[in-house]
């Protein structure tokens, strides 16, 4: 049986290219931070890698690099020069791990409630304020951009989780965003931490500018900006039609969970009848990959935090299951699964 993959948002397959990168990387074997020839070759690979990937996604400010969006986000919400912590409600569970105790604002109408984010903004204290780009559950895009508008005439700051749009999507107006490189085609492991001024942070000493302790993974590093570069929108191999047929053909039979503004390549279906623990049963037996909610907690029976935050009732939550598209996703796949989807729905 061939296999079909569409769990994307969890990670994706490696490009051929990032995986070239991190073989040619892994000759490379010096310490970047070494002072002889060999480390300061290391450290011209990476600064170019640095440089590759701050212009594969159209950023100007500093880059950090991390070993992933999780502690990209710990460093944001716990080095920021800040007094409060703010959170919206549908954050990933890395962002209410970083910022234990944060403040909630909720959602209305599938996007953070303005109103109430005015309201917590002017409590005492300069805030930094999470808001995250694409839900990784149901793909709602926030805007950032105008909340960060908001953020900023209040005097705080704004982070944002850009791990399921960096290389998708153009990047949201924010101060700090988070990318991760096993989200678009590279290796898990690395990832960035994109800062307007590093002036916003507190430097805790050690590498990467002093900002984050560890000997950088050059490998990973070149296998990312390896990724970074054939990433991007205009190499989506899926046409709008295939999406509209296939957001059709499933609307029509079940229910497309999607709270304000969607993005293209990860949908949430809850089909009528049969819980998502069922369907993702019988859709494995028949050779389809996909998920119910994020990767890091669809391990569990627990109810969607994000779900239930974007006011989906708790019968519709249960048998809603998550399909994502990716860089090798191709219209047949999807064909495939529709018609899997609907004979799953009728039987």
């Amino acid at each position: 049986m061939t296999r079909i993959y569409l769990d994307y948002a969890a990670t994706t397959p490696m490009r051929p290219e990032a995986i070239d990168a991190m073989a040619a990387g892994m000759a490379r074997w010096a310490n970047p931070s070494s002072p002889h020839a060999e480390g300061r070759a290391a450290r011209a690979a990476l600064e170019e890698a640095r440089a590759r990937i701050k212009a594969a996604l159209g950023w100007t400010g500093e880059l950090i690099f991390t070993s992933g969006a999780s502690e990209a986000l710990w460093i944001a919400l716990n080095r920021a020069k800040v007094e409060r912590r703010v959170v919206s409600a549908v954050e990933h569970d890395a962002v209410f791990r970083a910022a234990a105790g944060a403040e909630v604002v909720p959602i209305a109408g599938g996007a953070v409630d303005g109103e109430a984010l005015a309201s917590l903004l002017s409590g005492p204290g300069r805030a930094v304020v999470a808001v995250q780009h694409v839900n990784s559950e149901t793909g709602t895009i926030q805007p950032v951009s105008a909340l960060a508008a908001q953020v900023r005439a209040a005097g705080g700051i704004v982070v944002s989780d850009c791990a399921q749009s960096a290389g998708k999507l153009a990047l949201p107006d924010a101060d700090l965003l988070v990318v991760s490189a096993h989200k678009l085609g590279g290796p898990p492991g690395i990832g960035a931490l994109l800062v307007r001024d590093f002036g916003l942070l507190e430097p805790v000493g050690g590498h990467e500018f002093g900002y984050r302790m560890g000997t950088e993974n050059l490998p990973a590093i070149l296998g990312f900006a390896a990724a970074a570069e054939h990433a991007g929108p205009e190499r989506w191999p899926v046409s709008a039609d295939a999406l509209a047929g296939f957001r059709a053909a499933l609307g029509e039979a079940g229910t497309l969970i999607a709270p304000a503004g969607q993005a293209a390549h990860i949908l949430a279906i809850a089909m009528p009848g049969k819980s998502a623990a069922a369907q993702l049963i019988r859709f494995d037996a028949m050779g389809f990959a996909v998920s119910a909610g994020s990767a890091c907690s669809s391990g569990t029976l627990k109810r969607s935090r994000a779900l239930e935050a974007f006011g989906i009732d708790e019968d519709s939550a249960a048998r809603t299951i998550r399909v994502s598209f990716g860089w090798n996703t191709t219209p047949a796949e999807i064909a495939a699964f529709r018609d899997a989807w609907l004979t799953v729905a009728g039987a």
